[in-house]
């Protein structure tokens, strides 16, 4: 498993990344498109079992073609370890262990407030945005990980 602090874009080959944002009942998912400018939410993942997890990540990688694998690391907001950081750092070393392509950690701080932020902005009704935040939420993941590997950022 590889940290944003230790990577460099020339890691990742070129194509789509895919971003999950791991919650207790869903898995937010969230995809680039192929210039990696653009990250789009996708329907969540409902979370019941690390075997069911496991196929319906490989079948949205293997759908959208896709070369590595971002995972939201939710640090407490002074950059602390939590519970669910622990959670988030099993389930990133078990897809190292169980997919061929690259899996990235990216700090989460706040994503999920922001995903709320912008829905309501957009006047999503709150049904809908309970359903959708955790995948915008990865969607902000994954743009805040393209930032990171742009070479403009560099």
């Amino acid at each position: 498993m590889q940290q944003k602090q230790t990577m460099n874009s020339t890691e990742i080959p070129a194509g789509r990344i895919v971003a999950l944002d791991p919650g207790t009942k869903r898995v937010g998912v969230a995809v680039s498109d192929e210039s990696r400018l653009i990250a789009t939410p996708l329907p969540h993942i409902e979370r019941k079992s690390w075997k069911s997890l496991l196929t319906s990540v490989q079948s949205v990688l293997t759908d959208f073609d896709a070369v590595a694998l971002v995972l939201g690391l939710p640090l407490e907001t002074d950059g602390s370890e939590s519970e669910m950081s622990t959670e988030a750092r099993d389930m990133a070393r078990k897809f190292t262990l169980s997919l061929e392509i690259p899996v990235f950690l990216q700090d989460e701080r706040a994503t999920s407030y922001e995903a709320k932020s912008r829905m309501w902005e957009q006047g999503v009704s709150l049904a809908e945005s309970r359903k959708n935040v955790d995948s915008e939420a990865a969607a902000i993941i994954l743009t805040d990980f393209l930032g990171s590997i742009s070479p403009a950022n560099k």
